[in-house]
């Protein structure tokens, strides 16, 4: 199986006029603003080959691009996919991998404008999104203020226990509702803690976690708290702005309210909470 055997598997899968040149010409609209993110997802770290299907493996490589881009109110046009491939993963794993990865591309409208190829010990995937949000309006993690209300997305933890066999679907039609909503948002890639740590640090704000976490069935406090890849939505929103309990039958829970103090400082029930979550490092 040559580069070239592959390249030509990759373009009739993806049935678009984008591959086959040196780069990519993308245009957006007038008015808009381009958001772009890029993530690794790589065997032995995000994934373990014998515990995954590839066509699974490709729809979570690209769930963790779109993910970024609904925590941002965005709307994905177009990825680039770099794959390196090890030496016994044949056209099977290959088709596998890009037939997961294009059929959540489909559901939102992302074209496959590109991308690499190469060998390694180990697979290892980049996965590149260019999305687009009106100019101006990008959720921010920078935005909450003390008085304002913390609140996730779904059921956290649900990943935790199901490790490599859960292909999680982006909140992307959530993100976009938030616009104008919401104080500050990110998604949930490395847990609650970790997370919440990471926008109290931004916004230059502490938390108090005083009400309870919507856990996912099969989960425990600690994996809601730190198990990371759930890929829901953390937000704030001013008190005056009404988050009902739900969104399209996506649970929205307040779990706590931003407050003056340290940034970064968090406590859960009265107790210090530590930014412990998932570290690739």
């Amino acid at each position: 199986m040559s580069e070239l055997d592959v390249v030509a598997r990759i373009r009739r899968m993806a049935r678009n006029n984008f591959l086959g040149d040196d780069c990519a010409v993308l245009r957006p609209r007038p008015g808009e603003e381009l958001l772009v993110t890029t993530d690794l997802f790589l065997e032995g770290v995000h994934f373990k080959k014998e515990s995954i299907k590839a066509a699974e493996a490709g729809q979570r490589c690209q769930v963790r691009g779109l993910s970024d881009i609904a925590a941002m109110g965005g709307t994905p046009r177009w990825c680039f996919v770099s794959l390196a491939l090890d030496g016994a993963s044949g056209s099977g794993w290959v088709d596998g991998f890009y037939r997961g990865l294009l059929a959540l591309a489909r559901r939102h409208s992302v074209e496959l404008a590109g991308g690499d190829l190469s060998v390694a010990r180990r697979i290892a995937a980049d996965i590149v999104v260019i999305g687009v949000v009106p100019k101006g309006t990008a959720l921010r993690r920078s935005g909450a203020r003390p008085g304002d209300a913390i609140y996730v997305s779904g059921r956290l933890g649900q990943a935790a226990v199901s490790r490599y066999r859960l292909p999680a679907e982006p909140r992307l039609a959530l993100g976009r509702h938030l616009r104008g909503r919401a104080t500050a948002c990110m998604d949930l890639s490395d847990g609650l803690a970790l997370d919440l740590y990471r926008l109290c640090k931004e916004s230059r704000v502490a938390a108090e976690l005083d009400h309870p976490l919507p856990v996912a069935p099969g989960a425990n406090l600690e994996q809601a708290l730190s198990g990371g890849e759930d890929y829901e939505l953390l937000f704030t929103a001013s008190p005056r702005t009404r988050i009902p309990g739900a969104f399209r039958g996506i649970p929205l829970t307040r779990v706590g309210s931003i407050v003056k103090g340290a940034p970064g400082r968090m406590r859960f029930f009265g107790r210090p909470l530590k930014p412990v979550g998932w570290d690739p490092l």
